[in-house]
């Protein structure tokens, strides 16, 4: 049996869909109501304001956040990610891509979200603080643990972590970014980050002959 949305929810939902596709300051609160297909005065019973949904929003979308960061440092310890660098076919190594980006393309309160943030960014000085934390800090730091780890067991040459993170992670972010204002280009996408992470292996990996 389907489960039914909370008109809160659905609320939720419909300004993340707006601010997504408008930015913030864009959508007033009577647009939101008849997005939900009800009145103004019905959506005040369950937010005070524009700014409440907002928050309501962030705090699902820090939720989301938080457990994404909580699954990939405790794989961190079990060599997670080590497995895009073994000696794999191209197909496998396509599917296991697909994996680790299901996530961020798929997942819609995310991907609405990065829409958000990239075109807020400019514009408000919150929104501009999580981008960075998100997109520009997070993940190459998680890179950067990833690529110690594995130049100290042998499997990468020695180099900067720091700049391997940063190669490794921004031309993914760009590529996705891509999908996001091109859905039907995903399969060539996904195809060009195997070809990337191809190179960087080739590029880093330790000669152990």
């Amino acid at each position: 049996m389907e489960q039914r949305i909370s008109t809160k929810q659905r609320i939720m939902n419909t300004a993340l869909t707006l601010f997504s596709q408008k930015g913030y300051e864009a959508v007033g609160v009577e647009e939101i109501a008849k997005g939900v297909g009800i009145k103004a005065p019905s959506l005040y019973k369950h937010f005070k304001s524009k700014q409440a949904i907002f928050d309501a929003i962030m705090e699902v979308i820090e939720q989301r956040f938080e457990t994404q960061e909580k699954r990939m440092y405790e794989k961190l310890d079990d060599g997670y990610l080590i497995y895009l660098f073994e000696d794999i076919t191209e197909e496998e190594l396509l599917e296991r891509v697909r994996t680790v980006v299901e996530y961020v393309l798929k997942d819609e309160y995310i991907s609405k979200f990065r829409k958000l943030l990239t075109q807020e960014q400019f514009y408000n000085k919150r929104l501009a603080k999580i981008y960075n934390e998100r997109y520009i800090e997070v993940l190459p730091a998680y890179h950067e643990a990833l690529f110690k780890k594995l130049i100290e067991e042998g499997v990468l040459i020695e180099e900067d972590v720091c700049i391997m993170a940063k190669q490794y992670v921004y031309p993914i972010y760009v590529l996705l970014g891509y999908v996001d204002r091109e859905p039907e280009t995903e399969e060539e996408v996904l195809h060009l980050i195997v070809r990337h992470v191809q190179q960087f292996y080739r590029l880093y990996k330790k000669d152990t002959k």
